[in-house]
């Protein structure tokens, strides 16, 4: 679904005019502690970051949404579902990432749980979270996900959490 409409905020599909909330969220050292490859280094990086995104929605019919409260032009941040192979398997991958203005009000907990609804009849729903981010583990539980295992994952180990 391109628009999903949740109890707080519209999540709809990133379109290009999203590009500058996409550099500010990834660009930000505090967005990108777990990350291994740290914080986006450039406004290139973010526009093919995007462009992927882009890519999904066109190619796939799915993929990552902007969070936004209603009647406020102001991205939250962005997640949603992306087509992707996991430890051998084709899966919807979920991921999250909100700014630090919009952490502690559950609104992460509110995409996944979102993502989670139009995921289950689209195919298995996973997370992959690095096994030192509990923030993330935390927002996967509370959405209704559990561990299932530990893999490497981009050369770390990783747990991946499925509903």
């Amino acid at each position: 679904m391109e628009v999903v409409q949740t109890a707080r905020m519209v999540l709809s599909r990133v379109t290009a005019e999203d590009l500058e909330s996409v550099h500010e969220i990834h660009s930000d050292p505090r967005t990108s502690v777990y990350h291994i490859g740290g914080p986006v280094a450039d406004l290139e990086s973010s526009r093919a970051m995007l462009d992927l995104w882009l890519a999904d929605w066109d190619e796939r019919g799915i993929g990552y949404w902007a969070a936004r409260r209603p009647g406020h032009p102001g991205v939250l941040g962005f997640g949603g579902l992306r087509r992707a192979v996991v430890d051998g398997d084709e899966v919807l991958n979920l991921y999250y990432r909100f700014r630090p203005s919009a952490w502690g009000h559950g609104y992460a907990v509110e995409l996944a749980q979102a993502a989670l609804l139009v995921g289950k009849e689209l195919g298995p729903v996973v997370a992959v979270i690095r096994d030192v981010n509990e923030p993330s583990r935390r927002v996967a539980e509370r959405a209704g996900m559990h561990r299932d295992r530990t893999i490497p994952y981009g050369g770390v180990p990783s747990d991946v959490y499925v509903a």
